[in-house]
């Protein structure tokens, strides 16, 4: 796996990861009572944005280790994951 690939993953894993944990503990103005004239009353009072993103990146990293873990040994390679036998047979060199 080059940097490259492993950067990009990480940024994929922090971003599906992050937009999992925003709704987690997420108090409205029309959970506390106070809808600010203007706005909806969905709209976010108390959000926790840093720690949430301060969790997102420890478990960003543990999930990035282990799938890096499995790229990089070979435990899982796309031949296992085709299904339906559409790639064509390995030669004899790749293997």
């Amino acid at each position: 796996m080059s940097i490259t690939s492993a950067i990009v993953l990480f940024a994929v894993l922090w971003f599906m990861i992050f937009l999992m944990a925003i709704p987690i503990r997420l108090k409205t103005q029309g959970d506390v009572g106070e809808v600010v004239p203007g706005t909806h009353a969905g709209a976010p009072e108390h959000h926790n944005l840093k720690a949430k993103a301060k969790w997102t990146t420890g478990i960003a990293a543990v999930v990035w280790a282990l799938l890096f873990w499995i790229i990089t040994t070979g435990q899982i390679t796309v031949r296992d994951l085709d299904w339906m036998n559409r790639l064509p047979p390995v030669s004899g060199e790749e293997q």
